[in-house]
């Protein structure tokens, strides 16, 4: 058993700062809101641009698939670079506003947090629940590291138009193996007139090639936004010393190299956390949405909408709480994260090793072997 839990003191600190989770969600929030309203937006501007003819309107009506089918080409035919162009536009400013407000709050939560612990481990000196810990290398920071914060953000966003590109290239490498291979079954078939044409392998090969694929460039993706996100917290707690943000990467991958059991329970508990509110999140949504047919519409959209906003504010509850984790690791001195000795045995007494001539053995008692 550890001396300290990281995982308990990151969530003591979520529970005693709850104003770090306002501050989280409001950031987090206020992104989000922008990329709906945005959105919205851009899709009605969109829509209000297309031209609807009478005619249009008059195969829109006639209720038939065919007609409609044609209708809606007639009224899309040649829009599609508006809407490409406009929601570029739009990914771009929204990752901007992002990257800034991300560097933003991530140095003022980091901060309080390094704060707060600063606070307990010089208020429990006396008691002996933590210590404090100075790290001689890195200097006190002048200020808000926002340089290298932006950096950090930056390759975060890098990182996902990466993937993002990865995954359309898996989808371009799965079409074209598709195709040969249909295009190979498709001449065998027509070479081999007499037996049954072979069943296309394309769609199978398609199915096993992808997933593998998009497992992978997940899996990276997921490990570099980790590593990055990581890196945050280093860049904030050396602040000057660390204007790079590749040294605060390599500080970052150091310290799960030397820490790594701590960093592992934190990610793990709070991990476990997350999926348990992510199902009871889930199945308390399904509870409203099965009286669809007997609650009106919009109590029911209220409702599934109320319960989304918990859980998102949950969820951030909890990334703050991991987050106090990884900041309480960095703080502590590895002596507290090692488990405790076990108390020694006492030593067992020891041995004589002299022979005390004065007591009587039996060979000195008289006539033993007469008398036996």
């Amino acid at each position: 058993m550890s001396r300290i839990s990281p995982t308990l003191e990151g969530f003591r600190a979520a529970f005693r700062r709850p104003s770090l989770t306002l501050a989280e969600i409001s950031w987090r929030w206020t992104v989000g809101a922008t990329a709906t309203a945005l959105a919205a937006f851009s899709l009605l501007e969109y829509l209000d641009t297309l031209p609807v003819t009478g005619g249009d309107v008059l195969l829109l009506r006639t209720r038939q698939p065919i007609l409609i089918g044609q209708a809606l080409g007639h009224i899309f035919r040649g829009s599609a670079p508006r809407i490409v162009i406009a929601e570029l536009v739009a990914a771009i400013a929204l990752t901007c506003l992002w990257i800034f407000a991300a560097s933003m709050g991530r140095a003022t939560t980091v901060r309080s947090l390094i704060d707060y612990f600063s606070e307990r481990q010089n208020s429990a000196n006396n008691r002996e629940e933590l210590v404090s810990v100075t790290h001689p290398a890195a200097p006190s920071p002048k200020g808000p590291p926002l340089g290298s914060l932006l950096r950090l953000n930056f390759l975060r966003a890098a990182v996902v138009l990466a993937a993002l590109l990865g995954l359309v290239g898996a989808l371009i490498l799965v079409h074209v193996v598709s195709a040969s291979l249909s295009n190979s079954a498709g001449s065998a078939g027509v070479n081999s007139s007499n037996a049954a044409a072979p069943a296309d392998p394309g769609a199978g090969v398609a199915f096993l090639l992808f997933f593998p694929l998009a497992g992978l460039i997940f899996l990276a993706w997921s490990t570099l936004n980790w590593i990055l996100s990581l890196a945050g917290v280093f860049a904030v707690r050396d602040g000057d010393a660390h204007k790079d943000a590749l040294r605060a990467v390599s500080a970052a991958v150091s310290f799960c190299r030397e820490r790594g059991g701590a960093v592992f329970a934190v990610s793990t508990w709070t991990g476990l956390a997350h999926l348990t509110v992510f199902v009871l999140a889930t199945t308390v949504v399904s509870m409203p949405l099965s009286f669809a047919q007997i609650v009106p519409g919009r109590l029911v959209l209220a409702v599934v909408v109320l319960i989304t906003v918990a859980y998102f504010a949950v969820a951030d509850w909890l990334y703050i709480a991991r987050l106090a984790g990884y900041v309480c690791i960095t703080e502590m001195p590895e002596a507290l994260l090692a488990p405790i000795a076990p108390a020694p045995l006492p030593a067992p007494p020891a041995p004589r090793t002299t022979i005390d001539r004065d007591e009587p053995i039996l060979s000195d008692v008289p006539n033993l072997a007469v008398e036996t």
